[in-house]
């Protein structure tokens, strides 16, 4: 049996990932801080091990390592806001704490670290298709850190440790771990609860991925032909689009799922956040044969669905949804 460890594994993506890991067959240990608890997670599976841990601490990440083929590395301070409410304490976690994870890892005898970058990293690009070619231009720290560590992995890979770098597109839809603090969750939550969506700003482009689409890619990436993705970066992404647009079809979608809230408003407002790019994600289908199978109106109904089925309750003012509202309830930041 294969033994994955997943930092990160109580976050977003992770609590999607790990019985999704489960089911192939996989042995999984989760490697989280924990910041937004855990009970999510499948605890009742004999081949899943929690381990409550800190990636800034050497000795606990090599003890955990022990026996280990496979390090999905997901974890980080997650996204801008929340990177910049502390960004001392974000650097030594998204910075910092990577390379010394990395050679961890390596000297445990891993045979593979999959590192979870990020799309943000090329900040704002006119180009009309960005490549993984296109020279790194971002905005803030949160982005500049994610860029960083893809070649601090690349200078320890060997024949005997594979490394594979992905970069994914603004996450959405519906997981264990819920977060409504990501656009197209953001203006569904608001739409379904409010009858009224507010855009800021409107114009800028972002690429957008399914959740589900996610972990799918993950997963590829663990078995995936070494000689394809040794030392390899891939966009993850499928639809590019404006957070206007992204808002008439949370509109449509919402209005069809809850006819009773129709019609639902969209109020425009000014930004002062003017990230946008719009991703290619070709390499990835062309070198692997992986394409996205999951669209956002598939992302918008799962969160109508998961909204009937009083999974997400209190959803306008349970902190547990926010990142940033978290971090600072408990004092991390």
């Amino acid at each position: 049996m294969t033994t994955v460890l997943v930092t990160g594994a109580a976050g977003y993506a992770g609590s999607l990932l790990c019985p999704q890991l489960l089911a192939s067959g996989y042995k999984v240990i989760g490697f989280d801080i924990c910041w937004f608890g855990s009970d999510f997670l499948p605890h009742d599976n004999p081949d899943f091990t929690l381990i409550k841990g800190d990636i800034r601490d050497a000795d606990q990440l090599a003890k955990a390592m022990e026996g280990v083929d496979i390090v999905a590395n997901l974890a980080c301070v997650s996204n801008d806001a929340s990177f910049e409410l502390d960004e001392s304490l974000s650097t030594t976690i998204n910075l910092d704490a990577f390379e010394p994870m990395v050679l961890t890892a390596k000297n445990a005898g891993v045979k593979r670290f999959v590192y979870a970058s990020s799309s943000s990293v090329y900040g704002v690009s006119e180009h009309p298709d960005v490549t993984e070619e296109h020279p790194l231009l971002p905005l803030t720290l949160y982005n500049k850190y994610k860029g960083m560590c893809e070649p601090l992995l690349q200078k320890h890979t060997d024949d005997d440790f594979v490394g594979v770098i992905f970069r994914p597109a603004t996450l959405c839809g519906y997981a264990p771990r819920q977060r409504l603090d990501l656009s197209v969750n953001i203006l569904t939550n608001h739409a379904v609860n409010n009858s009224k969506i507010t855009v800021f700003g409107g114009s800028q482009m972002r690429p957008n991925l399914h959740v589900q689409d996610y972990c799918d890619a993950v997963e590829m990436l663990l078995t995936a032909p070494a000689e394809k993705v040794q030392n390899e970066i891939f966009n993850i992404g499928f639809q590019n689009m404006s957070i206007a647009d992204l808002a008439v079809l949370v509109k449509k979608v919402v209005e069809e799922e809850f006819p009773e809230k129709s019609p639902i408003d969209i109020v425009t407002t000014p930004s002062d956040d003017n990230r946008s790019y719009h991703i290619n994600s070709d390499k990835v289908t062309r070198v692997l044969g992986f394409k996205p199978k999951l669209n956002i109106e598939d992302a918008i109904r799962d969160l109508c669905h998961a909204f009937k089925e009083d999974k997400l309750l209190d959803s306008m003012d349970d902190i547990g949804y926010y990142n940033v509202k978290t971090l600072k309830a408990k004092g991390i930041a």
